[in-house]
């Protein structure tokens, strides 16, 4: 439970640490994200490991990132 913890305090910190770089971020971002903590906390709860999470957060974000792209392309139009 402890490694979670810090897992996730670390995706947190970096995904604040990095929105502060975008001043407006966009779907795209936020959605990347967004699909990351949710996906490394879903991967940890499902496999139980450092691979499960790794590859739960990455898969997170890409699915993520596909729907907050798709959002901001239905924005565009």
């Amino acid at each position: 439970m402890k490694k979670l913890a810090i897992t996730i305090a670390s995706v947190v910190l970096a995904v604040s640490g990095l929105s502060a770089c975008s001043s407006n971020p966009t779907n795209a971002q936020i959605g990347t994200g967004v699909g990351a903590v949710a996906g490394g906390v879903l991967g940890d709860a499902v496999f139980g490991s450092t691979l499960g999470t790794i590859g739960g957060a990455a898969a997170g974000a890409y699915f993520g990132n596909q729907v907050g792209d798709n959002m901001d392309g239905k924005r565009r139009r």
